[in-house]
């Protein structure tokens, strides 16, 4: 029997700061009724010291791990859905991979602006059906307040800083992922960028005098292909299910703008009350918006056994894309009190585990000798001539 991808844990992690648009009228030339007219959105949460991708990312990804009810052992493939990583490289997702202990976990991250996420867990879908995993640990996680210039009013009013997981297992039950639709145009790639920082333009004087650094964005542009391609893609994974848009019992888009998920439900026919909104209270958390998304929506009960599901994003690249689950009978509540220090004495072994790798590694080091010749048995001569290769 064919093998199906089945959400089995979730959980998300916002900063405790929040900047309301009443705050940004202190540093702007804006109004809270501005802002709320033309987002819908009220608040943000905005990171703090200490906090970054790959910490907040760890803490979603342990809330999930918390509520499958798996160790962190379990786990096949970590993907982490980010345009905010930590470094450049490595990946986010090989930090979170230490912070939670998950030692058997391959981890990679993906770059497809705010549709990461659809994207991952695409990915993830593959991977169990194609027999590569049986746990996938997909996170969507941003930290785009360190990214905006605070200057910009048609940037820096919409994004906020969060991450939210869910844990796929691989289960011969029926339901779980149906289907994912995926897309791309890169001819509009700069509608929605961070100029610099990358190899085109290296990091220097200039880029920061420019503030090329920050994210910048054609908002009339990014408006008019949200609307148009969140409809469509979401048709599009329907499509091949052969179901109607009356069939979904509620859709979780991306949470980039009030506007746009009203003005998408009205080209799909699409009652908002079927519809989750979030971004009146975190804003736009780029990939990590469907997965904090999707837990508000289970937290309030909106979402049942049996129930369609489609979760539908879009974002730089231009990115798109979809996904519809049937959600199945998972545990929805949360782990007994004994369980959870299990986990926290769990990931205090895992940092301690951690700890001694770096040491291990560190004298190795000191005590192996260098097959270069470096070490402590290479002449003189050995060296001198080493100095003189070019």
């Amino acid at each position: 029997m064919a093998v199906s991808s089945h959400i089995v844990g979730w959980g998300y992690y916002l900063p405790s700061r929040r900047l309301s648009n009443k705050d940004l009228e202190e540093r702007l030339e804006t109004t809270d009724e501005w802002i709320r007219t033309r987002t819908g959105i009220s608040e943000r949460r905005i990171a703090g010291e200490g906090e970054s991708t790959a910490s907040m990312a760890g803490e979603a990804a342990k809330r999930a791990l918390q509520v499958s009810g798996l160790d962190p052992g379990d786990i096949d493939l970590i993907i982490v859905a980010t345009i905010s990583p930590e470094y450049i490289f490595p990946a986010t997702a090989c930090l979170v991979q230490d912070a939670i202990d998950a030692h058997a976990a391959a981890a990679f991250d993906v770059s497809a602006g705010c549709s990461g996420f659809i994207y991952a867990l695409t990915i993830a879908d593959q991977a169990i059906r194609s027999g590569g995993a049986r746990a996938v640990l997909v996170i969507g996680a941003e930290t785009l307040s360190r990214f905006l210039d605070w200057e910009d009013r048609r940037t820096c009013i919409l994004f906020g800083d969060g991450a939210g997981a869910v844990v796929l297992r691989g289960t011969e039950l029926p339901g779980g992922i149906l289907a994912t639709h995926l897309g791309a145009d890169g001819s509009g790639a700069e509608l929605l960028c961070v100029p610099a920082g990358g190899a085109r333009l290296p990091a220097g004087q200039e880029t920061l005098d420019k503030r090329q650094h920050y994210i910048q964005m054609d908002g009339r542009e990014v408006y008019r292909f949200a609307v148009k391609i969140l409809a469509q893609s979401t048709r599009a994974v329907l499509t091949k299910l052969d179901l109607d848009v009356k069939d979904i019992s509620l859709l979780i888009p991306h949470q980039a703008n009030a506007r746009i998920t009203s003005a998408a439900a009205l080209s799909l026919g699409l009652p908002l009350e079927r519809v989750m909104e979030t971004v009146q209270w975190c804003g736009n958390t780029s990939a990590a918006s469907i997965p904090i998304a999707l837990c508000q929506a289970l937290a309030g009960g909106r979402v049942k056994v049996g129930d369609l599901v489609v979760m539908a994003g879009f974002g730089a690249g231009l990115t798109w894309g979809a996904v519809a689950v049937r959600w199945d009978d998972v545990p929805l509540a949360a782990p007994r009190r004994w369980r959870r220090y299990w986990y926290r004495a769990r990931y205090r072994w895992g940092s301690l585990r951690s700890r001694g790798r770096r040491l291990l590694r560190r004298l190795a080091i000191l005590t192996e000798p260098s097959s270069n010749g470096h070490g402590n048995g290479a002449t003189e001569t050995q060296r001198h001539r080493e100095k003189q290769e070019p």
